[in-house]
């Protein structure tokens, strides 16, 4: 409650500010950048990108401050907890609305935080690491269908565990789905043969796809992929309809200042959509997809009802309220 008291002071004394005062002061101090997943994750990666950029141009050190736990719930409640004042942002992913479909929430996930700009997205490989005797999607269903329950699919929760959850929906075969404190620490147990099977986010794990420490299957998208296009997809696996994409964002607690979410915004999509971030994302395995913090606020709610739905077909348990 103090809390809340203090933050509401500091965003009325904000708010008597001119717009424009704020944003030529803003900052005059270090930033901090919550990733609330382990380092090495695509949310990481995209974030110290961004920490790289945002501490050149605005001339104060941005602070990438990694809060792993809980499917990214923690780091994420740390941020819309903070103060209003820009000096606090956090990196957020698709699990942002998958969360409140099936966990209990400290926050409002529609209303706790100012979405100061979506950067992109990255696709899905179902892979196994390179020990396991699997080369399709065929033999892993084959390798389930004689072992209910045991193939491991490892997952990082969130955004991956509905990932997972919906393959298993839709192949109708009973795996073992492990929940990993983030995608990174899930990807390297896949590699190692401490598990069997996940769905390997595209950014962190092209290079361990091409160099064979990863053996890639097939894609989540409905559509091939550039940058793999020997691998089918999902769908054309006989995994009907499946279509799974992660999306990354910078968000900042409710009640920042407009004018401060929008020269952070304004930075964020000019570093973004120059012609040599451009191929670095693309080489990355990651598609620009830039969206304003309007835009972004009629697509949480939109998201959160898709997968509310997408919960309910699975048969995944759902949120006590």
């Amino acid at each position: 409650m103090f809390a809340r008291l203090i933050h509401a002071l500091v965003a009325s004394v904000l708010v008597l500010l001119p717009g424009n005062v704020l944003a030529q002061a803003y900052p005059t101090k270090p930033i901090r950048l919550i990733v609330p997943f382990s380092p090495g994750g695509t949310n990481d990666i995209l974030a110290r990108m961004v920490a790289t950029h945002l501490t050149e141009t605005l001339g104060q050190t941005m602070i990438v401050d990694n809060r792993p736990g809980y499917q990214g719930i923690i780091g994420t409640d740390l941020a819309a907890k903070a103060a209003p004042d820009g000096y606090t942002l956090v990196m957020i992913s698709s699990a942002y609305t998958m969360n409140p479909v099936t966990l209990k929430m400290p926050y409002d996930s529609i209303r706790a935080l100012e979405f100061v700009a979506k950067i992109g997205a990255s696709f899905l490989v179902l892979s196994v690491g390179p020990l396991l005797p699997v080369n399709s999607v065929k033999d892993l269903l084959a390798a389930a269908g004689r072992r209910p329950g045991e193939i491991v699919l490892a997952s990082s929760g969130g955004f991956m565990h509905f990932a997972s959850a919906l393959f298993q929906s839709l192949s109708k075969q009973k795996f073992n789905i492990v929940l990993y404190k983030g995608g990174f620490p899930a990807m390297m147990d896949v590699i190692g043969g401490q598990a069997h099977a996940h769905f390997a986010v595209s950014v962190p794990a092209l290079p361990h796809l091409r160099s064979g420490r990863l053996k890639g299957l097939a894609v989540g998208t409905l559509k091939r992929a550039d940058l793999l296009p020997d691998l089918p997809t999902l769908d054309e696996e006989g995994i009907k309809g499946y279509d799974a994409a992660n999306w990354y964002a910078v968000a900042a607690p409710a009640g920042t200042p407009r004018a401060i979410v929008m020269k952070l915004h304004n930075e964020i999509t000019r570093y973004f959509t120059a012609p040599e971030m451009r191929k670095t994302m693309t080489a990355m395995g990651a598609v620009i997809d830039i969206k304003t913090p309007d835009e972004m606020r009629k697509i949480i709610p939109a998201e959160i009802a898709k997968w509310t739905q997408v919960a309910i077909d699975a048969g995944m348990p759902r949120a006590v309220k």
